[in-house]
C-alpha cells in the first residue's frame, strides 16, 4: 500500500523537465520544396496584383497622373498622352504578367535551392537543429 505522500507526489502539477533533442537536417525533399515555393509564389502574386491596384487607385485619385501628363506634354509636345499608356487595363495587365513571371522564377529558385542544399550536405554534413518537448 502506498503512502499519502506518494499519492500526492503523483498528482503534482509540476511538469517533467523538457527533453531537448539535437537533430541534423541532411535532406530536403525536392518535390516538397517545389510545392512550397510554388505556394509562396502564388501568395506573392496575389499581393503584387492587389498592391498594384491599390497604388494605381491612390495615385489616380490624388491627381498625380494629370500633373505628370501635363508635365510630359509641356516637355515633349502635345502629341503625348500618358493617360492612354497608364490606364487601369495596362497597369493591371503588367501586374498580372509580372506576377506570372515571378511565379515561374520563384518556383524554379525553390527547386534550385533544394538541389544545392542537398549537394552541400555532402560537404558540410547538414544543419544542426535543436528541438525541445514542451
Amino acid at each position: 500500500m502506498s503512502s499519502v505522500a506518494e499519492k500526492l507526489a503523483g498528482k503534482s502539477n509540476r511538469k517533467p523537465p523538457a527533453k531537448q533533442v539535437r537533430l541534423r537536417l541532411v535532406y530536403i525533399d525536392f518535390w516538397s520544396a517545389v510545392k512550397l515555393s510554388f505556394l509562396v509564389a502564388v501568395c506573392l502574386a496575389v499581393v503584387n496584383i492587389v498592391a498594384s491596384f491599390l497604388i494605381f487607385t491612390i495615385v489616380q485619385s490624388t491627381g498625380l497622373f494629370e500633373n505628370l501628363n501635363s508635365l510630359v506634354q509641356d516637355v515633349a509636345g502635345t502629341g503625348t498622352d500618358l493617360r492612354s499608356i497608364l490606364s487601369i487595363g495596362n497597369v493591371m495587365g503588367f501586374a498580372v504578367v509580372s506576377s506570372l513571371l515571378n511565379l515561374v522564377v520563384t518556383t524554379a529558385l525553390g527547386a534550385v535551392v533544394a538541389v544545392l542544399y542537398n549537394l552541400s550536405v555532402k560537404i558540410t554534413g547538414g544543419i544542426l537543429v535543436g528541438f525541445t518537448n514542451n
